[in-house]
C-alpha cells in the first residue's frame, strides 16, 4: 500500500484517526502489558512461589527486550517506514502474549515476557515517527501527547478492569485475549495505515547505520541522555510494578484498594501526558523552550518522591498523582530530537534515547526487587517500609544525579 495523503493542514483529523490512530491502539496494548504485572503479581507469587528479586526480574524482561531492540528499530523506521515494521513487531508481542497465557515455569514465563517487549519495541517510537511525517514541527509535541494518551488509557486498563478480569477469567484467559487483540491490531495497521511518498530515508542501509553512529557520537544526545533516562526509566519500573506491593505493603491496601490507587495513578499520568504535551507547544510557540518546560516537570517529578519517601500519609495521594503526572515529562525532549536531527534521522535519534530509557528501567525494575529482598519480611510474608525506602532512595538520587549532569553541561539547544 502505497497512498499518498494530502498536507496535514487540510486533512488534520484524518490524518489523526486513519494516520495516527492504528499506531495509538499498539501504544495502549503495549503500556496494557507493560503494567498488567502490577495487579497479576500476586496471582505469580502464588503460582510460582517467586520472590520480589524473581518478580522484578521476569517483570523486567519486557524491558529488556524492548530496549535492545530499539537501535535495530530506529534504523528500520527511517528505511521502511512505520507501518510495516509495526505490523510485524506486533505479531510478535502477540506471539509472545499467547505464549504467557500457557507458560508454567518461571523461564517460559520470563522469555514470553521478553518477547512480549521485543514485539512492542515499536510501540511509542512508531507513532512518533508518524508523528514526524504528518504533523508540522509546531504540533508534534501535542500529537505525541495524543499518542501517549492511548498508553496511559493502557495503564488505566491495567489496573481495576484487568483485576475485575482476572477475578472473572483467571490471569491466562486474559493474557490469551490480550494476544489475540494484538494480532488484530497488527493487520489493522498493515492493512488501513498509508504510506506517505518520500518519507523513508533514502541510502544504503550502511548509510542508515552510519546516521546512527553519528548521532550517538554527538555532544547533544550525551547531555540530555541521562536526564532524559534516568528519571523516565525510574517511573517505568515504579508505576508499571512496583507501586502495587508500595500500595499494598507499605500503605497496607487490599488487593482492590491496591487496584483502585494504580486506577488513580493511571488517570494522572493520562492528565500529565495530555497537560504537558500540550503546555510545550503552547510556551514553544510563545517563545519558551520544551527543555525548558521538561526542566520544570522534572522538578515537580522529584518533589513527588520525596514526599512518597518521607511526607506524612495525608499527602499518600496526592503525592502519587504528581508522580504519575510528571514522571513522562521526557515526552516534550523528543519533538525537540527530531527539529534537531531532522525527519529522515528522527527514527533514530529518538530510539536511541528511548533505549536509554527503557535500558534503566529494566535496570530499576530488577534492582528494586533485589534491594527489598535484601529485607527481612514480616509473618505474612510483606517487607518493611524502609525496604521501600532504601530502594526508592536510590533512584532517586540516581536521577538528581542525571539532573545535575544535565544543568552542569548546558541544555545544548542553539
Amino acid at each position: 500500500m502505497n497512498r499518498p495523503l494530502s498536507p496535514p493542514a487540510q486533512h488534520q483529523w484524518f490524518i489523526y484517526v486513519l494516520a495516527l490512530g492504528p499506531f495509538a491502539l499498539g501504544y495502549f496494548l503495549s503500556y496494557l502489558f507493560r503494567a498488567v504485572n502490577a495487579v497479576v503479581a500476586p496471582n505469580l507469587v502464588s503460582d510460582l512461589g517467586v520472590d520480589p528479586a524473581q518478580l522484578g526480574l521476569l517483570t523486567a524482561a519486557y524491558l529488556l527486550g524492548f530496549a535492545l531492540f530499539q537501535l535495530p528499530l530506529g534504523v528500520l523506521l527511517d528505511r521502511y517506514g512505520p507501518r510495516r515494521v509495526q505490523a510485524g513487531l506486533l505479531a510478535c508481542a502477540a506471539t509472545g502474549g499467547l505464549l504467557f497465557s500457557v507458560g508454567d515455569s518461571l523461564v517460559v514465563l520470563t522469555l514470553a515476557r521478553a518477547l512480549i517487549g521485543i514485539g512492542f519495541a515499536g510501540g511509542l517510537m512508531a507513532g512518533f515517527k508518524a508523528v514526524v511525517i504528518w504533523v508540522p514541527e509546531s504540533h508534534r509535541a501535542t500529537a505525541n501527547s495524543m499518542v501517549m494518551a492511548f498508553g496511559a488509557l493502557g495503564v488505566i486498563t491495567a489496573t481495576l478492569p484487568a483485576e475485575l478480569a482476572i477475578q472473572a477469567v483467571g490471569w491466562r484467559n486474559l493474557f490469551l485475549g490480550m494476544g489475540i487483540i494484538t494480532l488484530a491490531v497488527a493487520a489493522l495497521i498493515l492493512l488501513a495505515v498509508p504510506e506517505r511518498q518520500g518519507a523513508n530515508a533514502a541510502g544504503t542501509l550502511s548509510d542508515q547505520i552510519g546516521g546512527l553512529r553519528s548521532i550517538l557520537a554527538s555532544a547533544t544526545f550525551w547531555r540530555l541522555a541521562p536526564v532524559l533516562a534516568v528519571p523516565a526509566g525510574t517511573h517505568i519500573a515504579i508505576q508499571t510494578l512496583w507501586a502495587g506491593p508500595w500500595f499494598g505493603e507499605v500503605a497496607g491496601l487490599d488487593r482492590a484498594g491496591v487496584a483502585g490507587h494504580l486506577m488513580i495513578l493511571a488517570f494522572a499520568f493520562l492528565a500529565g501526558i495530555l497537560f504537558t504535551g500540550i503546555l510545550a507547544d503552547w510556551l514553544n510557540r510563545r517563545g519558551v523552550s520544551r527543555l525548558t518546560v521538561m526542566t520544570g516537570f522534572l522538578v515537580a517529578f522529584f518533589t513527588s518522591q520525596l514526599v512518597i519517601l518521607f511526607g506524612p500519609r495525608e499527602l499518600m495521594v496526592p503525592s502519587w498523582i504528581l508522580f504519575g503526572m510528571s514522571g513522562q515529562c521526557a515526552i516534550v525532549a523528543f519533538p525537540w530530537l527530531a527539529a534537531r536531527y531532522g525527519a529522515e534521522m528522527a527514527g533514530r535519534a529518538q530510539t536511541a534515547v528511548n533505549l536509554g530509557i527503557f535500558g534503566f528501567a529494566f535496570l530499576a525494575q530488577y534492582l528494586i526487587g533485589a534491594i527489598i529482598s535484601l529485607f527481612e519480611p514480616d509473618v505474612a510474608g510483606a517487607y518493611p517500609a524502609h525496604a521501600y525506602q532504601a530502594a526508592f532512595g536510590l533512584f532517586l538520587l540516581l536521577q538528581l544525579v542525571s539532573f545535575a549532569w544535565y544543568l552542569r553541561s548546558g541544555r545544548s539547544e542553539r
